[in-house]
């Protein structure tokens, strides 16, 4: 079984999401004992920007490439396969600004391929990617999960679960660990809930 590991916190060892998806993983590797697991640090080794240069192959251009262009295309070539090749993606996602890290949409931008994990079809768009579970190790300095005010406000969970839905990700799991800049009780509070999550996602799994 392949599990692709990736973080995405800029606060490195002070990252909440980073200590969830580690316990994530390990509790994982605990009940799947042939669990090989491959990692990426989108802050340490973050992709580009999506640009025109990185495009350029998916729209059909094969020949005359530039220097740029192709180097591009073999970042997301990369990580595309390194997706594809997981049967379980354990991602760091923490709040930031309603959404999710920049680095974190530079990868999702990177491994929307057409023909890769997606295409279209006459009945609509088809996921490509199917039989997978992703586990999404979610933080938030405050509360949104409770209220329709705070549910209004969060594009983070939402457009994770969208985008992997897009790609035929259908087992979406989320340990959600909110509160975490309310006080030292408020955080310790989620890190005990999300500690149980995390047994329950592995528990759950049928991968």
């Amino acid at each position: 079984m392949q599990l692709l590991h990736i973080d995405s916190a800029i606060t490195g060892a002070g990252s909440v999401s980073r200590q969830l998806t580690a316990q994530i993983v390990d509790a994982w590797k605990t009940a799947h004992i042939n669990t090989e697991v491959s990692y990426i640090d989108l802050v340490a080794d973050a992709p580009g920007h999506f640009t025109m240069d990185a495009m350029a192959p998916r729209t059909g251009q094969t020949e005359g490439l530039s220097e740029t262009q192709q180097r591009e295309n073999a970042v997301s070539e990369r990580l595309v396969s390194q997706f594809l090749a997981a049967d379980v993606v354990v991602i760091g996602a923490p709040f930031y600004n309603f959404s999710i890290p920049s680095q974190l949409k530079a990868w999702v931008d990177r491994i929307a391929q057409p023909g890769r994990t997606f295409r279209y079809t006459a009945n609509g768009p088809e996921g490509l990617a199917q039989g997978k579970t992703v586990i999404i190790a979610s933080t938030r300095g405050g509360i949104y999960s409770t209220s329709e005010a705070g549910q209004a406000m969060e594009h983070q969970e939402s457009y994770l679960q969208t985008v992997l839905g897009f790609f035929g990700v259908t087992d979406v799991r989320i340990v959600r660990a909110e509160g975490v800049a309310m006080g030292d009780a408020a955080k310790a509070q989620a890190l005990e809930l999300a500690t149980r999550d995390i047994a329950a996602a592995v528990q759950g799994s049928a991968a």
